[in-house]
């Protein structure tokens, strides 16, 4: 993300007038078992999607992709458009943001039980997350939750 102080007077106060949720309550879970005996997804906000799959559409789109943990990254693409943030490190690996082959790896090691058989992708930058919050948020987590997920690893761009 650029410094504020580079970015136009327009930019700069889009940015600062961004609106942020606040929650009373922190929605965690406790771990029921050890991470090492656990399976996990992966959720991003990256606006990632495979290739063949139908792009997110700017402005609002608050549906999710499924990525099967199968796919590999050179299919993977990223249809979100920000001024926000600097896509070149994504486009470089994928890993910046969308960590598989890292968490694999600590598969590998034994310090994650097991991967989920689906990784999920929102568009991130809503300035309504209300659809989120209230249907396709709680639908992925269904879908989770039936695919025996039981951490969820979230990755914010």
């Amino acid at each position: 993300m650029p410094r504020l102080e580079l970015l136009s007077e327009v930019q700069r106060r889009m940015l600062q007038m961004f609106p942020c949720m606040e929650h009373d309550d922190i929605p965690w879970t406790p771990m029921r078992k050890p991470l090492s005996e656990s399976r996990l997804a992966l959720i991003t906000s990256a606006g990632l999607h495979v290739k063949n799959d139908k792009p997110f559409v700017m402005g609002g789109d608050s549906s999710y992709r499924v990525i099967p943990q199968s796919t590999n990254t050179a299919d993977i693409l990223q249809s979100h458009a920000s001024i926000g943030f600097d896509h070149t490190g994504i486009y470089r690996d994928i890993n910046v943001t969308y960590p598989v082959d890292r968490l694999q790896e600590l598969v590998d090691r034994g310090v994650i039980g097991s991967l989920g058989e689906n990784n999920y992708s929102f568009m991130g930058a809503l300035r309504d997350t209300s659809e989120v919050v209230e249907r396709t948020g709680p639908e992925v987590a269904r879908r989770l939750v039936d695919e025996g997920v039981e951490v969820a690893f979230l990755t914010p761009t």
